[in-house]
């Protein structure tokens, strides 16, 4: 259990050790965001977070694209034709 303690001129919370170690938060950024009945505190992620690993596992799990042949082994056409 925790309850809001004054911190200058705004209000804090002292969350413990376990939860925040559970949550995976020590040490990030937080985002704080209103919810129906209460407060959900989140890491914050950047704009890009998580694409490279996403892409690699793509890569990963698809294989990667094979080259269409045919059309890179196209003639090229000239104005001279």
């Amino acid at each position: 259990m925790t309850h809001l303690v004054k911190i200058g001129n705004s209000h804090g919370i002292r969350i413990p050790k376990p939860l925040i170690e559970q949550a995976q938060l020590e040490g990030k950024d937080l985002q704080l965001q209103v919810v129906e009945g209460g407060l959900l505190i989140t890491p914050k992620k950047g704009a890009r977070a998580g694409w490279k690993e996403a892409i690699e596992n793509t890569l990963k799990n698809h294989n990667k694209e094979t080259l269409d042949q045919e059309w890179l082994s196209a003639p090229v056409s000239t104005d001279d034709d």
